[in-house]
């Protein structure tokens, strides 16, 4: 119920822009080499980055009535997140694709879905992160080139994709829940009301930005 707009949406905007460059290290420096499969990871990331934020963009436009700044850039890294499990296996198309799908649905799990299951995320890790992965892992399944990743697009390779996020998710889920008993046993896993209200700079940290 309290206002949780970002502090600063200019730095929100540098940590989005630096994410967005770096991301073309780790997609395409996957490649090992500076080769055409670099080349190719690097341009699909960019379509699949731009795209996503155009969609949230407008997407957020047409539910709310106005576009933003942190829609854009959230947009920006679920196409980003989505890019990743096909940055060496599809072109053009599946990246634009793709970025569609990411910002289209990690924007309604970091909405609607949120708001439904009434979990704690202010970052919306799990909806731009989680979902966009797993959007991204399964449609990399039905738009891989062979010519390019020597893996062929086809429903079959959707179920394996999909066997592959679902263990995934299995071991994430346990060993998450392992680590947050072990942290909630030394430190706690959350502080105050008060705390929380006061902001973390300040009580954490003991400085404020501005």
């Amino acid at each position: 119920h309290d206002n949780m707009s970002p502090y600063n949406l200019s730095l929100a905007v540098i940590g989005a822009a630096l994410l967005w460059v770096g991301w073309f290290g780790f997609n395409a420096g996957s490649a090992g080499a500076a080769n055409v499969n670099a080349g190719m990871a690097m341009m699909v990331t960019q379509i699949a980055a731009a795209m996503g934020a155009l969609t949230w963009l407008f997407v957020e436009w047409m539910s709310k009535g106005k576009p933003s700044v942190l829609g854009a850039i959230s947009g920006a890294v679920a196409g980003l997140v989505g890019i990743t499990p096909a940055a060496g296996y599809v072109d053009a198309t599946g990246a634009l694709a793709i970025g569609f799908a990411s910002g289209l649905i990690a924007f309604w799990a970091s909405t609607s879905v949120k708001k439904a299951l009434g979990y704690d995320d202010s970052l919306d890790v799990f909806g731009i992160h989680g979902v966009a992965g797993i959007v991204g892992a399964l449609l990399t399944g039905w738009f891989a080139i062979e010519a390019i990743g020597e893996t062929a697009g086809s429903f079959q390779q959707v179920i394996v994709q999909a066997m592959g996020v679902g263990v995934t998710i299995v071991y994430t889920a346990i060993a998450t829940f392992i680590i947050l008993k072990v942290v909630d046993v030394i430190v706690g896993l959350r502080v105050t009301d008060e705390e929380e209200r006061e902001g973390l700079d300040v009580t954490q940290h003991g400085e404020r930005l501005g």
